[in-house]
C-alpha cells in the first residue's frame, strides 16, 4: 500500500480546529510487523498527573525530512525498548525486530514507519522540537484497506480509535 494515502496534513476538530497537523494513520491489525510495534509502543505510556498518560520521545518519536515538494515522516523507536516490549509477544513479531532499519542519525533507534506525501507545509518549531505527529490507531474491521482521513476522524470521535501526540525533536547526528 502506498503510505501516502495514510499520511494527511489536516485539522482536527477535537484537538484544534484552527491549527493544521500532520496525521499518520496506524493500523492495529496490519500486515506490516513494523507498524503493529508502533503499535504496541502507544501502549508504553507514562502516568503524569493522576489518568493522564504520556509517551516519552525515548520511546517512539517522529522526525520529519523535506526533499524538495515531498514531506517524509518517520516514526522512530530505542531498539532496546522494543526488545523489552516484545519479551511476551508471538516469537515471529520478535525476530522481525532485526530486521528493521536503523536510524541513519542515531545507531540505538530503528525506523518503525516512514510515509511521505507531496506538500508545501513545513512543519513549525518551538523549543528544539519540530511540530508533533499526531496518530490515529485503530483496528479495521473489515480488512479492506485504507481508511479515508474522514472515516479516521468519525472513529476518533466514537471513540474506536486512539489518538496520541508524538514528540518530533529536531533531528541532529549522533
Amino acid at each position: 500500500m502506498d503510505g501516502s494515502a495514510r499520511m494527511w496534513i489536516s485539522e482536527i476538530p477535537s484537538l484544534d480546529p484552527d491549527a493544521r497537523e500532520v496525521i499518520l494513520d496506524l493500523d492495529q491489525t496490519s500486515a506490516d510487523p513494523a507498524e503493529r510495534m508502533a503499535c504496541m509502543l502507544l501502549n508504553r505510556g507514562h502516568e503524569g498527573e493522576a489518568g493522564v498518560f504520556y509517551l516519552l520521545p525515548e520511546d517512539l518519536s517522529a522526525r520529519y525530512e523535506r526533499t524538495g515538494n515531498r514531506l517524509t515522516v518517520s516514526l522512530l523507536a530505542r531498539r532496546d525498548v522494543l526488545a523489552q516490549d516484545l519479551v511476551s509477544r508471538p516469537a515471529a513479531l520478535r525476530a522481525h525486530l532485526d530486521r528493521l532499519p536503523r536510524d541513519p542519525l542515531h545507531d540505538g533507534r530503528v525506523v518503525l514507519v516512514r510515509r511521505e506525501t507531496v506538500t508545501d507545509f513545513v512543519p513549525a518549531e518551538r523549543d528544539g522540537f519540530q511540530q508533533p505527529v499526531v496518530l490515529i490507531d485503530h483496528s479495521l474491521e473489515d480488512g479492506d484497506g485504507p481508511v479515508a482521513l474522514t472515516e479516521l476522524l468519525s472513529l476518533s470521535e466514537r471513540h474506536e480509535a486512539g489518538v496520541v501526540v508524538v514528540a518530533a525533536p529536531k533531528a541532529a547526528r549522533a
